[in-house]
């Protein structure tokens, strides 16, 4: 059956191209290529060992960086195939969007934020565009991996528009307009209905591994769960029609249940924009005063309510935030002792930094903690502070 493309799909035979020209491949379009050039990317590699919730090394079962990229590349491709748009293009910007995030989830990105402050500060939405633009080095011509340009807006309007037209671009941060070209990516405006696929699949995807991860971590009850709208009756379902099924998949068929009605969701909430906007190709998308991909009104209130739970109960559960506060001193005792003393870094960063506490050398200092994975970061930190490293 051929693919027949919407309108208002981005084509990546009318692609804006990239920062450094290069020759058309004749096997793949320009989004598989960035697919296939994040995928082989070492950035990619080290989400394996990053936080999402737990700690990366406290059980193999729970999700990382990395499983959590692949889980919401998948339901990017389903929505996309579905809306008849770009599905490469979808899966390239989920597979990207948190490069840049450092070890220990949000509380490594805290720690950072707070040390880089007055230094151009930290965003890992910023450090992501880094990563892809400038710190991965595979190839002679260029740094970064030039990425088409539907895919770098992708990644930096993960989370919609970052500014108003005429805004002054001194709030943005440092990290975007360190892009020399920041203004062609049209901060202002909306991004492709594909990217906007990755960003609604990252939710869906979160929300549903949490709750799964949480469950199997003993941290969130059954009984609690099944007090929560949406949540609730799903596994309700499940336990009326399989009364004589164990915990575990109960969970399975139950968070299988709850994505697939929050893709039908997104689904049957997309048409209708598309519908009553009248979009006829990805300009018009782009030129909306509104996101086109989006959750139904009452699925966003269920949705609240789930997300109002997770943060009281799981979030902020004693063994996550403890793990949460641990990571975040270990970041912190590492910039420090790497600014004071940045004869302290290995040689490679060493070359880039210069004069100790200097905002270069803190630039530097951020891009090498924010590259570590957790695991890593733990065996520097043991390296320069415990004694028994010494052995």
């Amino acid at each position: 059956m051929a693919f027949e493309r919407a309108p208002y799909a981005c084509d990546p035979a009318r692609s804006r191209g990239r920062h450094f020209p290069e020759a058309e491949s004749a096997t793949r379009t320009p989004f598989q290529r960035d697919r296939d050039r994040i995928i082989h990317s070492s950035a990619f590699r080290r989400l394996k060992e990053k936080t999402q919730v737990f700690v990366a090394h406290e059980g193999d079962h729970y999700r990382t960086r990395l499983t959590h990229s692949l889980e919401v590349a998948q339901i990017a491709r389903t929505l996309a195939r579905a809306l008849q748009v770009d599905e490469d293009l979808a899966e390239a910007a989920a597979l990207a969007h948190d490069l840049g995030h450092p070890p220990f989830g949000h509380s490594g990105e805290d720690a950072l934020a707070e040390a880089m402050n007055g230094f151009g500060g930290f965003d890992h939405n910023a450090q992501t565009l880094r990563v892809i633009t400038r710190l991965e080095r595979r190839y002679p011509r260029f740094d970064g991996l030039n990425l088409a340009w539907e895919t770098l807006e992708g990644v930096v309007k993960h989370n919609g528009p970052l500014m108003k037209k005429g805004d002054d671009p001194a709030g943005l941060p440092w990290g975007f307009t360190a892009y020399e070209d920041w203004e062609a990516l049209e901060l202002h405006t909306h991004s492709s209905i594909e990217a906007q696929i990755a960003a609604l699949s990252d939710d869906i995807a979160y929300n549903n591994h949490d709750i799964d991860d949480g469950l199997r971590a003993g941290i969130l009850k059954l009984d609690d769960v099944m007090a929560l709208p949406l949540v609730g009756e799903v596994f309700a379902g499940v336990r009326a029609e399989y009364p004589d099924i164990g915990t575990s998949l109960m969970i399975h068929e139950a968070v299988r249940r709850l994505i697939g009605l929050m893709v039908n969701d997104v689904l049957d909430e997309t048409r209708a924009r598309i519908a009553a906007s009248g979009v006829k190709s990805a300009e018009d998308v782009r030129a909306l005063d509104h996101a086109l991909v989006a959750f139904s009104e009452p699925m966003m209130e269920k949705l609240s309510a789930v997300r109002r739970f997770l943060y009281a109960n799981m979030y902020l559960q004693y063994k996550v935030k403890r793990a949460k506060e641990k990571g975040k001193r270990l970041v912190r005792d590492l910039f420090a002792a790497f600014l004071e003393d940045p004869a302290l870094l290995p040689t490679e960063f060493q070359r880039q930094a210069d004069a100790a506490s200097s905002p270069v050398t803190a630039r530097v200092v951020c891009d090498y903690i924010a590259g570590m994975t957790d695991r890593y970061a733990i065996d520097e930190h043991r390296k320069l502070f415990h004694v028994e490293a010494w052995r």
